[in-house]
């Protein structure tokens, strides 16, 4: 290969990591200002709000990254009869809890987990957050407040719930 030629597939390869790159960061979530989150939500409410002796979590995955891996979400423990569903790409799910300390954990590529707590007919938010994998995508959990939480709920279709036993 010549050195005109080695020139031209390093640009090449340079412009393909580029592109990437933006296609990477235009499928991040984010949240607009409070103000334009509070606009927004005018008139909004939750598909599903607790029982006042229960909690309520939402777990969002607002972004399209990774969108065919689906996201698993586990109460307590990693025991398959623990799941309560799971998101793909711009997804929420939601599921009842009994108040107290609780670990969510939410499987990917890897394991993530998240200590909460949950106080009588409060609602937490977490959200998903996917990362490259060697595989498939890797993801990490955060809090969210129920602000950012309720506008990522109103801007995600619903993923699939498993029923309770």
């Amino acid at each position: 290969m010549n050195a005109g030629n080695a020139r031209v597939m390093g640009y090449g390869k340079l412009v393909l990591a580029m592109l990437v790159l933006v296609l990477m960061t235009g499928c991040v979530a984010k949240a607009p200002s409070s103000a334009n989150m509070q606009a927004d939500l005018q008139g909004y409410t939750l598909p599903q709000q607790p029982a006042a002796d229960e909690g309520m979590v939402y777990v969002v995955r607002p972004e399209m990254v990774g969108t065919l891996v689906r996201f698993n979400v586990f109460l307590d423990d990693k025991a398959d009869t623990s799941e309560v569903g799971y998101n793909r790409g711009n997804q929420h799910i939601y599921f009842p809890v009994e108040p107290g300390q609780h670990t969510v954990y939410s499987k990917a590529e890897n394991w993530a987990s998240i200590d909460i707590n949950v106080e009588p007919g409060n609602t937490v938010f977490l959200r998903q957050h996917p990362k490259m994998g060697l595989l498939m995508a890797r993801n990490t959990l955060s809090l969210l407040d129920e602000l950012e939480g309720t506008y990522f709920v109103k801007e995600t279709g619903l993923g699939t719930l498993k029923p309770a036993e």
